[in-house]
């Protein structure tokens, strides 16, 4: 016996048209891919639901197979897929859990990067080259992403290369709530906060504003002779005697940081802390980043960081809360903006 649905007759009055009322309600789903379940686990957890259960397969070939073991049909997903090393395979798991989700009629599709992938490859640098980032942007939309929200990006304007609604979230209040509470006094009276380079230098200059410190940049010389080696350090602002923040949004290699840290502790600094946002750790950072120049690096998990990588004078924060939060409020048509002061 078929049930009866309710209906709306014409109200002309009230501008209401005629029309069905549906049964269904928006529904939350929360899916992972493979490369950080920890974390899609924790930001499950945070919202108080559970990860939708998915077959993952990878066949003798190298080819990929995802499939959802659950109707997922007219839910809102949001699915958590970090990028992290190996970056191209997690690529191409996305992109076929997409397609995966598209075909079984989930009604709108998120795709939660904490770290986006090729987002230093954002602008021609020299002629004949990609703008790989804008290519990830749309395999995402074709794939049948609807919307993007992804952490301190490399580059804001990434944001544009996404046809769809972007939200760009910022892992500084994170980092920021565990200085404000394992600073000493004395520390906070000496705090410099440095760019280490002058492409990160508003963002350093927000660092600055929160903490009421005052702002140094250092400024990279290249010898024309070698290729891609930093052979001069010069700083723009007093560091003799002061501690030294260093802000960035990623750590790959660990040079720029290093240098940027032994050129800080040569003028005169007494402790250089690092602060970045992902933790890549491309072999061999985790040695370069236990130089005794460096006497903390805090950072937090958008991407996983192995056992190996780790060392005693690293601090890792977790991002899940601030995912989950964010999340959310894209479910609840909420403002993501108002989780920043406006910033985002």
């Amino acid at each position: 016996m078929a049930r009866k649905k309710k209906t709306v007759e014409l109200d002309r009055a009230n501008d209401i048209a005629p029309g069905l009322v549906a049964k269904t309600k928006k529904r939350l789903v929360v899916a992972r891919g493979s490369s950080h379940p920890e974390l899609a686990t924790q930001v499950a957890e945070q919202l108080s639901t559970e990860l939708v259960p998915t077959e993952y397969r990878t066949f003798a070939s190298g080819e990929i197979l995802t499939r959802f073991e659950v109707s997922i049909r007219g839910c809102d997903l949001f699915l958590i897929q970090s990028f992290g090393p190996p970056v191209n395979e997690w690529m191409m798991e996305t992109l076929i859990m997409l397609d995966a989700a598209k075909r079984a009629s989930a009604k709108r599709i998120t795709v939660v990067a904490p770290y986006f992938p090729y987002s230093r490859q954002d602008k021609k640098g020299r002629g004949r080259e990609p703008i790989s980032a804008r290519l990830v942007a749309d395999l995402f939309k074709t794939a049948g992403a609807d919307r993007v929200m992804s952490v301190d990006l490399h580059a804001a304007q990434i944001q544009g290369f996404f046809d769809g609604p972007v939200d760009h979230l910022f892992a500084k209040p994170v980092l920021l709530e565990y200085f404000e509470n394992t600073l000493s006094a004395e520390d906070r009276e000496r705090l410099t906060v440095v760019s280490p380079d002058t492409g990160r230098v508003r963002v350093a200059d927000q660092w600055s504003d929160s903490l009421g410190a005052p702002l140094a940049i250092i400024h990279k010389r290249r010898d024309p002779n070698v290729a891609n080696q930093v052979t001069v350090n010069e700083i723009v602002g007093a560091v003799d005697g002061r501690v030294c923040l260093l802000v960035d949004d990623m750590i790959d290699t660990g040079g720029t940081i290093v240098k940027a840290a032994e050129a800080l502790k040569a003028n005169g600094a007494v402790k250089v802390i690092v602060a970045a946002t992902h933790a890549i750790f491309s072999d061999p950072a985790a040695t370069r980043l236990q130089s005794p120049a460096i006497d903390e690096v805090v950072v937090t998990d958008t991407v996983p960081i192995p056992d190996e990588k780790r060392f005693s004078t690293l601090t890792i924060l977790p991002i899940a809360p601030l995912l989950a939060r964010a999340i959310h409020e894209v479910f609840e048509d909420g403002s993501v903006t108002s989780m920043f002061d406006g910033a985002a």
